[in-house]
């Protein structure tokens, strides 16, 4: 990440040194620290700063809510909410000001850092909006001296807007909803670690209970960060296709084996694998995106009990596979949105989940030059087709 200037707001010295010195380890810039939202606004007069770091409670008559209202009205900087509370009264108040990001006492140096490059990313990506919008706005009022014109360029522009509000929405709560689960996880299981540790055996089973959680916490994290990235690449034209040698069989029971370990429920995953070729050459890693989250997905959404039965076989040039579950299920009038991203099917509860995957998927399949296809009904189950090109032309 590329040095910022930052500006800390903090009351408590011995906390303001500790993150000033994390800070400057990642060669970001502190151009001062303030223990009060008086002396913030004083230094921000003086200097130039990307971002604030806000803690929630301060000394004087500015607390750190209000001061950031200042600091959004005045100078449109980012602010990061420093707090040690979590509560639902503390978090109403802070939703009103538009904070780039929150972050809970203790934190350690990764956290802080991937929450102040989300921070600047949702702070620049809320700039170019507002900036389409007013080119948007520009184009409208150019077009007004044809009535006919100008009303069906005004529907077009409203239209858009509105698609881009959804989407930034829809962006803004399953990002923040993806980090604050697992963060608060990893945060509240090690914190019992450390306690548990200072114990004896019997206290073994509970501090291996919470070492899993981390880890499978840190994988929905690390998931979800790399289905960002992804897409991020995907907008800039930037997924290539690297073709290199796999040997078939093993490759699709590594993925059957992956899924097993992973699955939290007892799902049944039975690989049945035709005649196809002993080896193809492919770009594996998109192989991979592929068969691995639909495999997940079909486990995820499926009750204890139930089966997931993964097939492939070769017709021609082509590998085809066939997931199929016996699952919750897809509405039949949402069927539609099923690999747009984010979208997540009204039905499918409490199960978490990014509304990535099945984007992901789609994409690879496009890149590899492949099929893809499915039929559902909800709560009978669902049955994905792909089609892979051995040879690819």
């Amino acid at each position: 990440m590329f040095p910022l200037r930052i500006l800390i707001t903090e009351d408590d010295h011995v906390s303001a040194l500790l993150l000033k010195k994390a800070l400057e380890k990642n060669n970001h810039h502190i151009i001062g620290i303030s223990d009060s939202g008086e002396k913030a606004l004083e230094i921000l007069e003086k200097h130039t700063a990307d971002i604030v770091m806000m803690d929630i409670n301060l000394s004087g008559e500015l607390d750190g809510i209000k001061t950031t209202e200042i600091i959004n009205e005045k100078y449109d900087i980012p602010v990061v909410y420093l707090s040690a509370s979590s509560d639902s009264e503390t978090l109403t108040k802070v939703v009103g000001t538009n904070p780039s990001a929150y972050v809970i006492k203790p934190f350690n140096i990764r956290e802080l850092n991937m929450v102040i490059e989300l921070a600047i990313f949702k702070d620049r990506k809320e700039k170019e909006l507002q900036k389409l919008n007013n080119e948007l706005e520009e184009k409208v009022k150019q077009r007004t001296k044809d009535l006919h014109e100008a009303n069906k360029e005004l529907t077009r522009a409203l239209e858009k807007e509105r698609e881009i509000g959804e989407l930034k929405s829809r962006i803004v709560l399953n990002v923040s909803h993806g980090f604050k689960t697992p963060l608060t996880s990893i945060l509240s299981s090690a914190q019992l670690l450390q306690v548990y540790a200072e114990k004896e055996h019997p206290f073994k089973a509970k501090i291996t209970k919470h070492a899993n959680k981390i880890e499978s916490s840190v994988r929905s994290l690390n998931g979800l960060l790399t289905s960002v990235l992804f897409f991020g690449k995907a907008d800039a034209n930037k997924i290539d296709y690297n073709p290199k040698k796999m040997y078939l069989t093993s490759f699709f029971q590594e993925i059957v084996d992956v899924v097993r370990a992973g699955a939290e429920n007892d799902v049944r995953v039975t690989l049945e694998i035709g005649k196809i070729p002993r080896s193809m050459v492919t770009d594996v890693d998109l192989m991979y995106q592929v068969f691995e989250n639909l495999l997940s997905n079909a486990v995820k959404y499926s009750k204890d009990g139930q089966q997931v039965n993964f097939k492939v076989w070769a017709e021609g040039n082509f590998i085809v596979a066939e997931v199929k579950d016996q699952g919750i299920g897809i509405p039949k009038k949402e069927q539609e949105q099923l690999f747009d991203r984010f979208f997540r099917a009204k039905n499918v509860g409490i199960i978490e989940g990014s509304g990535l995957g099945l984007s992901i998927v789609k994409k690879c399949v496009e890149v590899l030059k492949g099929d893809i296809s499915f039929v559902s009904d909800a709560g009978k189950g669902t049955t994905f087709h792909v089609k892979v090109p051995i040879n690819r032309e």
